[in-house]
């Protein structure tokens, strides 16, 4: 009779649940929503300038668990062989990107090879969270010459550590410019700093300060190709590079100096090697 009466009582319950919209005393808990791993974006797009120009398949530190993810959703996509999915972000896995960003109607910058917010976020969609975002902003005008808001800021804080205003020769998004750039102002973060009047000391600590607030930095002399002296200047991590301007940030990693003949490094050494973003957190460790 007990156990009859149990019973007639959970029915009972049921039927009421049923009836009010209230939940079954023994229904299960329900389970909370996954949490998403996350990609940390600096260290992905970093891998993707660095990991094609190496002569070895060395991953770029802090980079792998970021990369692996990004590859596994492109090859889930069929866009990258399988064989391929190893935290290596080499030709490949740039290849497979630039289809995916072509796949979402990019063209041009937009499909480069170099994850975007945009595109990085979508490729992310139930599957990774995208940590550490890094956007160059919408461009602007320096007199003549159009560069984004990231490098803006980058030039406006060597400004500050130099004690001295800069003038460019050459700005950023000029396809069809300088045909002795070879293609590297196509994209955006790179500029070329005018050197007249400028003392080789001088020239130097310009270069270095650039450096420091995270552009790969060379003084250029007409020895090196057609052009005066100069200073050129590839923003890191800017997601607006041409394919050129990629190649030159890797190679300044590897300790060369960005030219084709990708020779030894002749700027001044500034150790450890930062992005604007790094930069700023070390300059204001509490700022989020």
């Amino acid at each position: 009779m007990k156990s009859r009466s149990r019973a007639a009582v959970l029915s009972a319950a049921v039927l009421l649940a049923a009836l009010t919209g209230a939940p079954e005393a023994s229904a299960a808990p329900a389970r909370a929503p996954r949490a998403l791993p996350s990609v940390d974006m600096e260290a992905v797009v970093k891998a993707a300038q660095i990991d094609p120009r190496r002569p070895d398949s060395t991953l770029t530190p802090g980079a792998k668990a970021s990369v692996l993810l990004v590859e596994r959703a492109l090859s889930d996509r069929h866009l990258l062989d399988k064989k391929w999915v190893d935290g290596y972000f080499g030709t490949m896995t740039v290849d497979a990107f630039a289809k995916y960003q072509k796949s979402l109607g990019y063209t041009g910058l937009g499909a480069n090879g170099l994850p975007g917010k945009a595109s990085l976020t979508k490729l992310g969609e139930g599957r990774f969270k995208v940590a550490h975002v890094i956007t160059p902003g919408p461009r602007v005008h320096i007199g003549a010459f159009v560069i984004n808001v990231r490098t803006q800021k980058m030039l406006a804080e060597a400004q500050r550590l130099l004690h001295r205003r800069l003038t460019l020769d050459q700005g950023s998004y000029n396809p069809g410019g300088d045909p002795t750039s070879a293609g590297t102002h196509d994209g955006g973060g790179v500029v070329d700093v005018d050197v007249k009047g400028m003392s080789a000391a001088t020239r130097t600590s310009v270069a270095r300060a650039l450096r420091r607030v995270g552009f790969a930095a060379w003084v250029r002399n007409p020895s090196q190709g057609d052009w005066p002296w100069h200073i050129h200047a590839a923003a890191i991590n800017d997601t607006d590079l041409s394919s050129q301007a990629q190649h030159q940030i890797g190679d300044y990693y590897l300790g060369e100096n960005g030219l084709a003949g990708r020779g030894p490094d002749d700027g001044p050494k500034v150790t450890p090697i930062r992005t604007w973003e790094e930069y700023l957190r070390l300059v204001h460790p509490t700022r989020p």
